[in-house]
């Protein structure tokens, strides 16, 4: 399979409530030729316009707002715009304008669980800090699928209740503080994976 040879293709990344500060401080810490591209599902009003200068601001990576069949190019970071889901399709994005999800669009959960259907054991799905539990089930679609999750230490956020729920969902997942998740991810170049921590409730 790709990934074996070429390791993991695609970071998805959810947040909600406290994400901003999260969300700056996981770009921020990644490098400028990071070998992926990052997804960002970040839940805001339908009028936030600030989250893509916000992140450019602190990082090397090159932030966009998706358009739809936006391609997908690593080191690069893509954020779902405000009231549409995004979903990621095999080198490009796709958005819709199909019913919230757990209230929510985007969701997390939507996006997830695309990159799961789409890259499979080459997805890579890391849930920060929110105040309720979309991105618990894609996380779980992406580890099914023998991806790699990724759970912000409850301790470490904002607001616990989103990554509690992905370590409840998702005991295989990897538990890390936050600022611990960038160097993380940045060591990742193969299918092998730096030691990590059994994800706690």
């Amino acid at each position: 399979m790709p990934g074996e040879d070429a390791g993991y293709r695609i970071v998805a990344v959810g947040a909600s409530a406290g994400g901003l500060y999260a969300l700056r401080m996981l770009v921020a810490n990644l490098p400028g030729d990071f070998p992926m591209p990052v997804a960002v599902v970040q839940h805001r009003s339908k009028d936030s316009e600030l989250l893509c200068e916000l992140l450019q601001e602190c990082t090397e990576m090159e932030v966009y707002e998706v358009n739809d069949k936006e391609e997908a190019r690593p080191g690069c970071v893509y954020i779902a715009p405000p009231d549409y889901h995004m979903l990621v399709d095999d080198g490009y994005f796709t958005l819709s304008t199909e019913a919230p999800v757990r209230f929510s669009r985007p969701s997390i959960d939507v996006t997830f669980e695309s990159a799961a259907d789409t890259y499979g054991m080459d997805a890579i799905g890391v849930v920060l800090t929110g105040a309720n539990a979309d991105g618990s089930r894609g996380l779980r679609r992406i580890v099914d699928a023998g991806g790699l999750g990724v759970v912000q230490d409850p301790a470490t956020a904002e607001v616990r209740v989103m990554p509690q729920a992905a370590a409840r969902a998702c005991p295989q997942a990897c538990v890390l503080p936050m600022e611990q998740i960038a160097p993380y991810l940045a060591a990742i170049r193969r299918r092998r994976v730096p030691p990590c921590a059994p994800v706690r409730g």
